[in-house]
């Protein structure tokens, strides 16, 4: 069967058509997929902040926050630095009476083409939890997390 012109046109307009709605459509799901991945960081970053904030209530030295910095990057890679305030100021193991956990500086890299190119990385907010004193230095139900 020979193809006439006016046909072989028309399938090159439709290749041309599907083209477009590709691109389209690939825009709109790399689109989805790092809002996606964001709202992911968001909630591992506040979970690495739960955590570290436990570690810290448990584990860690009012003088060493190196610890509790390393225990959040195993959640967190990205986590650019970590404050610590102890309640009270200057206290220690002995008497302390909790601990406010912040993430102070994460970035948020789009992966997407278009964003990725035209848009620097997102500074995601201050994320901030508070523990009370349980036993520091020792958790009776877990022998692990200070390891």
């Amino acid at each position: 069967m020979k193809t006439t012109p006016q046909r072989a046109r028309r399938d090159g307009a439709t290749s041309i058509e599907l083209a477009f709605v590709l691109v389209l459509f690939f825009m709109f799901l790399l689109g989805a997929t790092d809002m996606a991945r964001m709202l992911f960081t968001w909630n591992a970053a506040t979970e690495a902040t739960r955590a570290g904030a436990r570690y810290a209530v448990v584990c860690a030295d009012p003088a060493n926050q190196g610890q509790v910095l390393q225990k959040m990057r195993m959640m967190v890679p990205d986590i650019g630095a970590v404050a610590l305030a102890w309640e009270p100021s200057g206290c220690n193991a002995e008497n302390c009476a909790g601990v406010t956990v912040s993430i102070t500086s994460l970035q948020y890299r789009w992966l997407s083409p278009l964003p990725g190119a035209l848009l620097p990385p997102r500074a995601l907010p201050t994320f901030s939890t508070y523990l009370p004193r349980e036993m520091m230095r020792r958790d009776p139900n877990n022998a692990l997390i200070c390891q």
